[in-house]
């Protein structure tokens, strides 16, 4: 399928999507969305992709919502559209979603990233929400995700005060898994999911599953599903072949079913 507003490939079992308004900074608009959880949607489906990758330029991942298309919109106007709600269909996803930083990642940016599973930042990477700026607040899982990611008083700061982080200051925070020269940032992300994509895709996926609840319910309901997840793994035949070739120190051949 032909985008838009994004570029999309393949890497072996990796889906890389690109943002690409670079004259606007890759800001996000309705139609760039639309287009990215498309996407997303499709390499889920595929079995031959893995782990996705979603990255912006070297100078932006996303440098925010696209004001342009809101300004002007009443209270009922952004309740009929409901433009964020779309961010909610990363949570749906199955396979791994990594987030390849470099740059500016603001506002609706900068959710769109806390929205993925991990994070690779080059050096040059900047995280903020400064929604309180233009007189509203994260829309679209900030003021939620980020506070899970780096606790609760940084996340104030950076929500009510307009603190951008650094690349080092968000690797040492948690919200970012590595951070590496700009000119490295899309091949370490790549790195990344190609080590993800070679492990077994039910385990990778039934993991992410487990992780993500972890945040969203009770600890002990938590516990109940990660453990009827894991015996149900057992009747997969990644399983069986995973075990033997541990036993027989040989590599597995991963079939996802």
């Amino acid at each position: 399928m032909t985008y838009s507003h994004i570029l999309t490939e393949t890497r072996g079992r990796v889906g890389l999507l690109t943002l690409n308004r670079p004259l606007a900074l890759n800001a996000l608009n309705n139609a760039l969305v639309t287009e990215l959880m498309d996407a997303l949607a499709a390499y889920d489906a595929d079995e031959g992709i893995n782990v996705m990758v979603i990255a912006g330029s070297q100078r932006a991942f996303a440098a925010g919502a696209d004001i342009k298309e809101m300004a002007d919109k009443s209270i009922q106007q952004m309740l009929d559209t409901d433009p964020t709600a779309v961010f909610g269909r990363i949570r749906t996803i199955r396979k791994p979603v990594i987030a390849a930083v470099s740059g500016w990642a603001l506002g609706g940016g900068c959710e769109l990233a806390l929205s993925c599973d991990m994070i690779v930042a080059s050096e040059s990477a900047r995280f903020g929400l400064p929604e309180v700026t233009i007189g509203v607040i994260p829309g679209a899982g900030g003021t939620q995700r980020l506070p899970r990611a780096v606790g609760k008083a940084l996340a104030m700061e950076m929500i009510l005060n307009n603190r951008t982080l650094s690349a080092a200051e968000a690797l040492q925070a948690g919200l970012v898994n590595r951070v590496v020269p700009p000119e490295r940032f899309l091949d370490e992300a790549l790195l990344l999911a190609t080590e993800i994509a070679s492990r077994a895709p039910l385990a990778i996926q039934a993991a992410k599953q487990m992780i993500n609840q972890a945040y969203e319910r009770p600890l002990q309901d938590g516990m109940y599903e990660e453990r009827q997840t894991f015996y149900n793994l057992f009747a997969s035949h990644d399983q069986k072949e995973g075990m033997a070739a541990f036993l027989e120190k040989r590599k597995p051949e991963w079939q996802g079913q």
